[in-house]
């Protein structure tokens, strides 16, 4: 049954990605809470390894279908193979939320492989937003490392957004698209770290079709002593589009490392990057200070702004 702790990571995921109707899947502690399947969706578990198959029919529209993962118990370690099939002509949501709440000294881990078959003609929307808390006297680690696979049928759509604020102290995540013709990849990636937090992004794309195309945006936030890295690598095969765009702001004695990569094996293949690290503006403190916020205030609403 879930108890308060676990209601509350609940409520933590449902704030971040909205609250689960419809189909859903909800794990904790390496088993199975609670799922529900519709009409159009289907859940259900693999056979040979953990996870679940989602299986979305032809033609689905304005279904969500939401699969979070709580995990209450210190020294959980746990990988989990997610497979979705969406078929043809679909406009799907697909939300997964993960909460972790360390009651201990030992690491809690969640590591997990999304793999996506789009069909041709559809468009899906996947939210995957990251949240993790130490009860109280506990120190162990949070430790989360997403795998996300996506292929792209012919004029089919993928935004994807992920979200890690806070709360993970040690994080990879490998996330590969691969297009087919008039498909789009659009990916916004949103990262905090403090204290001693790590965190590694790679991303690889390849635009395989006549008029693919793919937008990045990342936007992180490193404090204290924590670590950043961040490589992602659009390879364009076709007459295709790609854009990159990386903007970190670094604080204390924090260190980031960016490394967009731009690779054309065609002549009529764009490709852009750009990627900057700073501090906060000065200027920017002052304005805020000078409307009688705090110099904390003024802080915290300007990395809010920045990670909207």
């Amino acid at each position: 049954m879930i108890n308060e702790i676990d209601a509350k990571l609940l409520e933590k995921i449902a704030d971040l990605t909205g609250k689960p109707v419809g189909a859903f899947n909800i794990r904790k502690d390496s088993g199975c809470e609670a799922r529900q399947s519709t009409e159009h969706i289907e859940i259900t578990s693999k056979t040979d390894k953990e996870g679940i198959e989602i299986r979305i029919k032809d033609g689905t529209k304005g279904e969500v279908c939401h699969i979070p993962v709580i995990i209450s118990k210190s020294g959980v370690s746990e990988m989990v193979y997610n497979d979705f099939f969406i078929g043809d002509d679909c406009d799907v949501e697909i939300v997964a939320g993960c909460g972790i709440h360390n009651t201990g000294c030992n690491e809690s881990r969640h590591d997990g492989v999304h793999t996506f078959y789009i069909g041709k003609n559809s468009r899906v929307h996947y939210a995957e937003k990251h949240y993790g808390e130490n009860g109280e006297k506990a120190d162990g680690k949070n430790v989360m490392n997403p795998q996300t696979v996506v292929y792209l049928g012919e004029n089919s759509t993928i935004q994807m957004d992920t979200v890690q604020i806070r709360g993970i102290d040690s994080t990879k995540r490998m996330t590969r698209f691969v297009c087919e013709a008039g498909s789009e990849v659009v990916v916004t990636e949103r990262l905090l770290t403090h204290g001693q937090q790590e965190a590694v992004s790679e991303m690889e794309i390849e635009l395989n079709g006549a008029d693919a195309k793919s937008r990045v945006i990342s936007r992180s936030v490193a404090q204290d002593q924590s670590q950043q890295l961040f490589y992602p690598r659009v390879v364009g095969n076709a007459a295709c589009f790609g854009h990159v765009q990386c903007d970190s702001i670094i604080m204390g004695d924090a260190r980031i490392r960016s490394i967009p990569e731009i690779a054309a094996n065609h002549p009529d293949a764009q490709l852009v990057h750009e990627a900057a690290i700073g501090k906060i503006a000065g200027d920017q403190l002052l304005k805020l200070e000078t409307l009688g916020l705090t110099a904390e205030e003024a802080e915290d609403t300007i990395l809010k702004g920045f990670l909207a």
